[in-house]
């Protein structure tokens, strides 16, 4: 598996790693102690060379005191005496830590010899002091003593103590820096092993986990870049390690489900451009209509300036020609009066009609609920009805439920609408029309139609014919206002009911009125 393949690289990494991290770590430990020592042996080296030289320069400074007397120089030679002092003490000091360090084998005699170079240090200040001390001695004596403390004592003893110590230490240094340097070629030749063998295994690991990885990663790259080109059949070979055949059976299983969905893009898409070409057909023909409806809105509109100022010339030519004769009868200013009387009432009728539009749109309808008989409210209407149209018989007839609702709403308003419904089917439906009104009750809704039998009204206009100054051009008469079916329905919709009309051509014409039994009038229509 290739999860157990990268688990043993990882582990062959991991231990070249720790066996260079050993030997850093080794070789710079004993790097430092080599370095350490030889820093001690360095010093020691510097300190035995500083006794050597300020000893040398105190002995000829007791030796001047000597050839000329006491008042030499005293300062200089306690100065350099304690010099010496501390440069012993420091050197027994470190002489120590090497011995602890070193070993007393490679430090033998160091302490020792320190501590004899000392006392030998103070036997020859203490014999200079006893020769300048010795006055009454012949200059014989004490040139022969002086030559015996110069020659004997300094030149051979101490000068052998010295230059052992020296001699010693530059030893022990030498030896450090063989040291440092045989540690450093091993450390060269241990790199140049550890490379020799990490290298070559580390590249064949590299080279094997590189082989592994190559083929699957090829064909899942091959497969991504099939995917991204639009190619969603494309499919990867199965037959790998566990990891990477999980990987190649999820993506073609991705695959597949990017096929479904595009397959199932494709069709809604060829869906969805067939339903915006049939709203795109349904908007051009609403659009036509509306066009239709706009240019009958202004005909119309024309036709209400005409109307209103046919009855308001009427009256003014009433009034000027009766003005104007100069005998003018009772019964001539009567004839005009009733002639004004009669188109003042035409031009009421249509201001009250525009208006109740104005106020039904701003939502002031004015409605005052009552309970209400239907079955009464609708036989008073036929009989108004009837009453009008003596000059065009109306087959009308009654189909009332027996067991109707006493409901909550405005008689007049809605013995208008019917009014205005049967009016609608006397001018539309042509000539020896009947008419079938029927009041039942479903539910909670009390159901009023008014069928007729005529011709019906076409398609195109049907969803027309309750928006305002909506007058067809077959109407019977050209009195109407256009305004009587958007009256009807804004008194109905005041009720918290509904208008509907259907129509077949030549097969008649159908108006529906849904109206709530439980008080539905609006008292929002509170105003006007």
């Amino acid at each position: 598996m290739y999860k157990r393949k990268v688990i043993v690289f990882a582990a062959l990494i991991s231990v070249i790693v720790i066996l260079t991290s050993a030997l850093v770590i080794a070789t710079t430990q004993i790097t430092r102690t080599n370095l350490t020592q030889n820093n001690i042996a360095q010093a020691l080296l510097n300190e035995h060379i500083l006794v050597s030289g300020t000893s040398y320069r105190l002995f000829k400074q007791l030796t001047d005191e000597l050839i000329f007397g006491k008042d030499a120089n005293q300062a200089e030679v306690r100065n350099k005496s304690a010099i010496i002092d501390q440069s012993i003490a420091k050197i027994i000091q470190l002489e120590e830590r090497q011995r602890k360090a070193l070993g007393e084998e490679a430090t033998q005699g160091s302490v020792e010899d320190t501590g004899a170079l000392a006392e030998l240090l103070d036997e020859i200040i203490t014999e200079f002091r006893a020769v300048i001390a010795e006055q009454n001695r012949t200059q014989i004596q004490q040139r022969e003593r002086i030559q015996r403390l110069l020659e004997v004592t300094i030149d051979n003893r101490f000068r052998e103590a010295i230059n052992a110590a020296v001699s010693r230490q530059s030893k022990v240094v030498a030896s450090l820096n063989a040291r440092i340097e045989t540690l450093s070629q091993s450390i060269l030749w241990y790199a140049i092993l550890l490379a020799l063998f990490t290298v070559p295994l580390v590249f064949i690991g590299f080279y094997w986990l590189l082989g592994v990885l190559y083929q699957p990663l090829n064909s899942i790259r091959e497969g991504a870049e099939a995917i991204a080109q639009g190619n969603l059949n494309h499919r990867i070979s199965r037959g790998f390690d566990a990891e990477f055949d999980s990987i190649a059976a999820a993506f073609n299983s991705m695959a597949e489900e990017l096929s479904e969905q595009r397959e199932k893009a494709q069709h809604s898409t060829r869906e969805l451009e067939y339903q915006v070409s049939q709203r795109t057909a349904e908007l051009t023909r609403a659009n036509q209509l509306l066009q239709n409806n706009d240019t009958a809105r202004k005909e119309f509109l024309a036709d209400i300036s005409h109307e209103l100022r046919t009855p308001l010339s009427i009256i003014r030519g009433e009034a000027q020609v009766t003005l104007r004769q100069k005998h003018v009868s009772e019964q001539d200013y009567k004839n005009t009066l009733e002639e004004v009387l009669e188109q003042v009432l035409n031009l009421t009728r249509l201001v009250d009609d525009l208006l109740m539009i104005a106020r039904a749109e701003s939502g002031a309808l004015r409605i005052v609920p009552q309970t209400v008989d239907m079955a009464e409210l609708i036989g008073s209407t036929i009989d108004k009805v009837q009453s009008f149209s003596n000059s065009q018989p109306l087959a009308l007839r009654t189909e009332l439920a027996d067991d109707l609702p006493l409901i909550s709403c405005d008689p007049d308003r809605i013995a208008q609408v019917v009014m205005i419904l049967l009016d609608n089917a006397i001018n539309y439906a042509g000539e020896g029309v009947s008419v079938v009104i029927r009041c039942n009750r479903r539910g909670h809704a009390l159901y009023l139609t008014v069928e007729d039998n005529g011709r019906g009204i076409d398609a195109d206009i049907l969803p027309f014919i309750f928006d305002r100054y909506f007058r067809a051009a077959d109407a019977r008469t050209g009195q109407g206002s256009g305004l009587g079916l958007a009256i009807a329905k804004a008194i109905v919709e005041a009720h918290k009911g509904s208008i509907t009309a259907t129509s077949a051509p030549e097969q008649g014409t159908r108006f529906t009125i849904e109206l709530p039994t439980n008080g539905g009038a609006s008292g929002n229509y509170s105003i006007g």
